[in-house]
């Protein structure tokens, strides 16, 4: 059979029927990113309609490269985390433009993909002290859920207090609230496809809830079907005006990219892969470096379509637990995917009070690596507080993670440590300092 053969299933323990099942399983796993992307990258701006199109077409032929690559059952798509920090700290609070932005991505894959040719990626990745990686995880989780609590309404803006509890006599707030709870209680008792399941839920539940302004929280949409809308307002509008006129203020962002990118990728590749099987007798990864072109190119092609970066999905996991073992799995999910591209009058149609809880329970799953934290040593608890805290609070992933390097770098050398440390750690913190203190710099210089 030709599936057979082009997929090794025999070889894999697996079947036809198997590997379709859990392609669909993922597929249920991670259709939350169709609606929450768009809802996230609409607010620098771009077209919500036509970044429904782009995201399921990037998620599809990005996941029919790794297949094709690895044979791996690995699903990707643009990443939680990569697109609030594209939206809110790049776009809104840096001002730059969405295609700036974008071009910012595609030198971020550029250089991934050199990175990964030449092994570098690796060294990248091993001068990054394992706490500080935990701790990332965790301050992008909080980040996330804070977006999602935001954009539910459930936190609000205080001048007292700086932030504070929404209105929970909002319909909406409880609708979100809800869908909050619904969610956790679907995946505490799991249930495949917990998030896009309660997605519908709270949906399906706004079209009977006001929104206090004469509607109803969800619109109807007016139709179920429709031709996907144009991917070309976003698709190659990218521009590099920022590398060319401000490189000082592009290059944190880029470093940014390419931390939380790499942090993302093995530490889905690695788990995804480990979960199936597929790792040899001295626990490496085989094929590992085909993986790693795969996700650099699957970079690069998400800045030419429009969107942020394309990452490994976690969620591949839901379907190696389904009996998933080959790129069948991943080519299954990634047919899905266009086939979601005719859904697009419902995807508009879904309300924030229904992507929030997705962010929420996102982040909350990313957070849970808070708990591999070694807290016996000040000196590797402080610089991972400040990034756990520092992500969040200040709103930005760049600025957390460069108070959490800084601090390790300085900790290290006053306690002794100075040479059980990666030259290449310093070489960050230094890249860090001068980003924060940049306006200093600009003054000297």
């Amino acid at each position: 059979m030709l599936l057979n053969r082009l997929y090794k299933l025999d070889q894999s323990g697996t079947t036809v029927g198997r590997e379709l099942q859990a392609g669909a399983t993922t597929f249920a796993a991670m259709a939350y990113i169709l609606a929450v992307n768009p809802a996230i990258l609409s607010a620098a701006g771009m077209p919500q309609a036509a970044l429904i199109t782009v995201t399921a077409l990037t998620a599809a032929v990005s996941t029919l490269l790794m297949g094709f690559l690895t044979n791996y059952p690995l699903a990707l798509a643009p990443g939680m985390g990569i697109n609030a920090y594209f939206a809110f700290t790049v776009c809104l609070g840096l001002g730059v433009s969405w295609q700036s932005a974008l071009g910012l991505v595609f030198v971020n894959g550029c250089i991934f993909l050199a990175l990964s040719v030449t092994g570098v990626r690796e060294k990248i990745i091993a001068a990054i002290p394992h706490q500080l990686k935990l701790a990332i995880t965790c301050g992008i989780g909080l980040f996330i859920a804070f977006i999602g609590l935001k954009n539910g309404g459930i936190v609000v803006s205080s001048p007292a207090t700086f932030v504070t509890h929404g209105d929970f006599g909002t319909p909406a707030v409880l609708l979100c609230f809800g869908g909050i709870l619904l969610t956790a209680v679907l995946i505490a008792r799991r249930i495949p496809g917990a998030i896009i399941l309660s997605i519908l839920a709270v949906t399906l539940l706004g079209l009977f809830v006001s929104n206090g302004k004469g509607g109803t929280v969800t619109t109807m949409p007016g139709s179920l079907f429709s031709l996907p809308a144009s991917p070309m307002p976003t698709m190659f509008q990218l521009n590099f005006d920022l590398l060319l006129h401000d490189f000082a203020k592009a290059l944190p962002i880029i470093l940014t990219l390419l931390l939380v990118d790499m942090f993302d990728n093995i530490g889905t590749l690695i788990g995804v892969t480990q979960r199936a099987g597929l790792l040899d007798k001295d626990g490496k990864l085989p094929k590992a470096g085909r993986a790693l072109v795969a996700d650099s190119i699957a970079a690069i092609l998400s800045s030419l379509f429009g969107t942020s970066t394309v990452v490994s999905y976690i969620e591949s996991a839901s379907g190696v637990e389904a009996g998933g073992r080959t790129g069948l799995t991943g080519a299954t999910t990634a047919v899905l995917f266009l086939f979601a591209l005719f859904l697009t009058p419902v995807i508009l149609a879904i309300p924030a009070a229904a992507t929030a809880p997705a962010l929420v329970i996102v982040g909350i799953f990313m957070f849970q690596s808070v708990a591999q934290l070694k807290l016996d040593d000040f000196a590797e608890t402080a610089p991972a507080f400040l990034i756990i805290a520092g992500i969040p609070l200040s709103f930005s992933i760049a600025e957390g993670i460069g108070l959490g390097l800084i601090a390790y770098a300085v900790l290290r050398l006053a306690t002794g440590r100075a040479k059980q440390t990666s030259p290449l750690t310093y070489v960050l913190a230094l890249i860090f300092s001068l980003h924060l203190l940049r306006a200093i710099v600009a003054r000297l210089f």
